[in-house]
């Protein structure tokens, strides 16, 4: 498998710069950033976006897979409809969170689950990935439900990542086969 990835309804490929009038409703909106972690302030317009978009463009080739950032457009009509994200989680570096975040007008139609299980198969044909971690507000009810759809065990509570109160998920590579 590589990039970028289809499934039924999705495709998740590289962003663009081009993607930014479409990326914006998303990371420029309140109902969705104040749910992330790390705490990312509101995009401010498009031309901000534009700028989020070429610094994660140019970190990209930089990352050793599974990490990265990507876009999910629908198959039907290619938009932008949310983002996908593998990073280090702090404070040590070791442990690979996936992350996942869509316009709220998709909302409730499985997108996060679709897109978010292509991707964890997809992390666990790279070398030497055995789990992924997600993190959650414990009031983030979409996230917590989106995290067990996808088949990750609950792990605990902590304050370790991010300095914030999140439920820890985690799925490993065994859990698939």
């Amino acid at each position: 498998m590589s990039m970028p990835l289809t499934t039924d309804r999705l495709v998740i490929r590289e962003w663009s710069e081009d993607d930014a009038e479409a990326a914006y409703p998303i990371y420029g909106s309140s109902e969705v950033t104040h749910w992330l972690t790390p705490v990312m302030d509101q995009v401010a317009d498009v031309a901000a976006m534009r700028s989020v978009l070429q610094a994660w463009q140019e970190a990209q080739p930089n990352l050793i897979p599974p990490r990265g950032r990507w876009a999910v457009e629908q198959r039907s009509d290619g938009q932008v409809v949310g983002g996908l994200g593998i990073r280090l989680l702090p404070p040590y570096q070791e442990d690979l969170e996936l992350s996942w975040q869509l316009h709220p007008d998709v909302w409730g139609h499985g997108y996060a689950t679709e897109a978010a299980g292509a991707l964890i198969a997809w992390a666990f044909d790279q070398d030497d990935t055995d789990e992924l971690f997600a993190v959650a507000r414990p009031a983030n009810t979409r996230a917590n439900a989106t995290a067990k759809r996808l088949g990750m065990q609950w792990v605990g509570e902590t304050t370790k990542y991010y300095d914030l109160r999140l439920q820890v998920y985690r799925i490993r590579h065994s859990d698939l086969v």
